[in-house]
């Protein structure tokens, strides 16, 4: 379990991380979320020791990392895959970690198996691509076979055979009962992959949620319906938790709460005809965006976005 308490770090005039509260849980896949600048990596070099807060505290399984006697079977991590010795093979880099940390041989050729390494082993780590140098890391923060992993954009520069074992490495971990903390920008991986969600924008803690819970308020899955009677279709919809809005005038009402198919079936018990009825999904990455609008330090220009919408229309 990682424990972070009013976790503070500044850089002079800048405050990188902004009194964090969190708690990431065993047994389940942690996704650690927000833009560039936001104060993640910190955050994570904060966890293993590499940066002293300026104030507050973490800890992980009830102590600061430097206590532990034996670090790397308490948490292992990857923060920058390629902070390697170029000339040493991925087997003899693994090695030496291990004879550091009183681990034995057999442990370094299970997680090069682990890591797919199998085959470049024996091959300098500077001629490694950054998939490869990705999968070294990870090989490296298995290691101590530790109760927590912490991994920092472990999908970088891995092909699709990659993101899927890492997909199901992350799983199996917290299946497991580990405690899994991972960063990503990949929304579309985090929707998968992850159970709980801690989104920080400008080093301060925007969301502590599930991922079902972000999205639904975010919107849910909103369904467009239009009909002649808008006003007699509002009142059959009416329930608990189901939230129907419109214009004033307008044949069209937006539905959260009740599945397109309730929708048409409970119009169609009431006789009211309905002229299209069509589903707005809200993806992880909407959500994202919109509840780190403001606090996005560094923004790009565009030049138009694109909504996409699985709509079905009734002859």
């Amino acid at each position: 379990m990682i424990d972070a308490r009013q976790l503070t770090k500044r850089y002079g005039e800048k405050t990188a991380v902004d009194g964090l509260e969190f708690v990431v849980k065993p047994g389940t896949v942690t996704g650690f979320l927000g833009p560039n600048g936001a104060g993640k990596s910190t955050t994570m070099r904060m966890v293993v020791g590499l940066d002293a807060p300026t104030s507050g505290s973490v800890t992980v399984n009830g102590h600061r990392y430097g206590r532990h006697r034996a670090p790397l079977q308490e948490v292992g991590a990857l923060l920058e895959a390629k902070s390697i010795h170029p000339g040493r093979s991925a087997y003899h880099h693994l090695r030496a970690l291990a004879l550091t940390h009183g681990i034995p041989r057999r442990r370094v050729e299970e997680v090069v198996d682990i890591a797919g390494l199998s085959g470049v082993a024996r091959k300098r780590a500077g001629s490694f691509s950054l998939g490869m140098g990705q999968r070294l890391g990870i090989a490296a923060a298995l290691l101590g076979d530790p109760q927590t992993v912490m991994l920092d954009e472990p999908v970088n520069g891995l092909d699709p055979e990659g993101v899927l074992w890492i997909r199901n490495l992350l799983t199996s971990l917290a299946e497991e009962g580990r405690t899994v903390f991972v960063s990503s920008h990949l929304m579309s991986e985090m929707a998968l992959v992850a159970d709980h969600l801690i989104v920080v924008g400008r080093g301060r803690l925007l969301a502590d949620t599930t991922v079902r819970d972000l999205v639904r308020e975010a919107g849910g899955d909103t369904v467009r319906v239009a009909t002649q009677d808008p006003a007699r279709l509002r009142d059959v919809l009416a329930g608990p938790g189901v939230d129907v809005t419109g214009r004033i005038g307008s044949e069209e009402l937006q539905v959260t709460g009740l599945t397109a198919r309730e929708i048409g079936l409970t119009a169609a018990e009431h006789g009211i005809a309905l002229f299209e009825l069509s589903t707005r999904q809200v993806s992880l990455e909407e959500a994202f965006m919109n509840l780190t609008r403001d606090a996005v330090e560094y923004h790009g220009s565009t030049t138009g976005t694109r909504t996409v919408e699985s709509v079905g229309r009734l002859a």
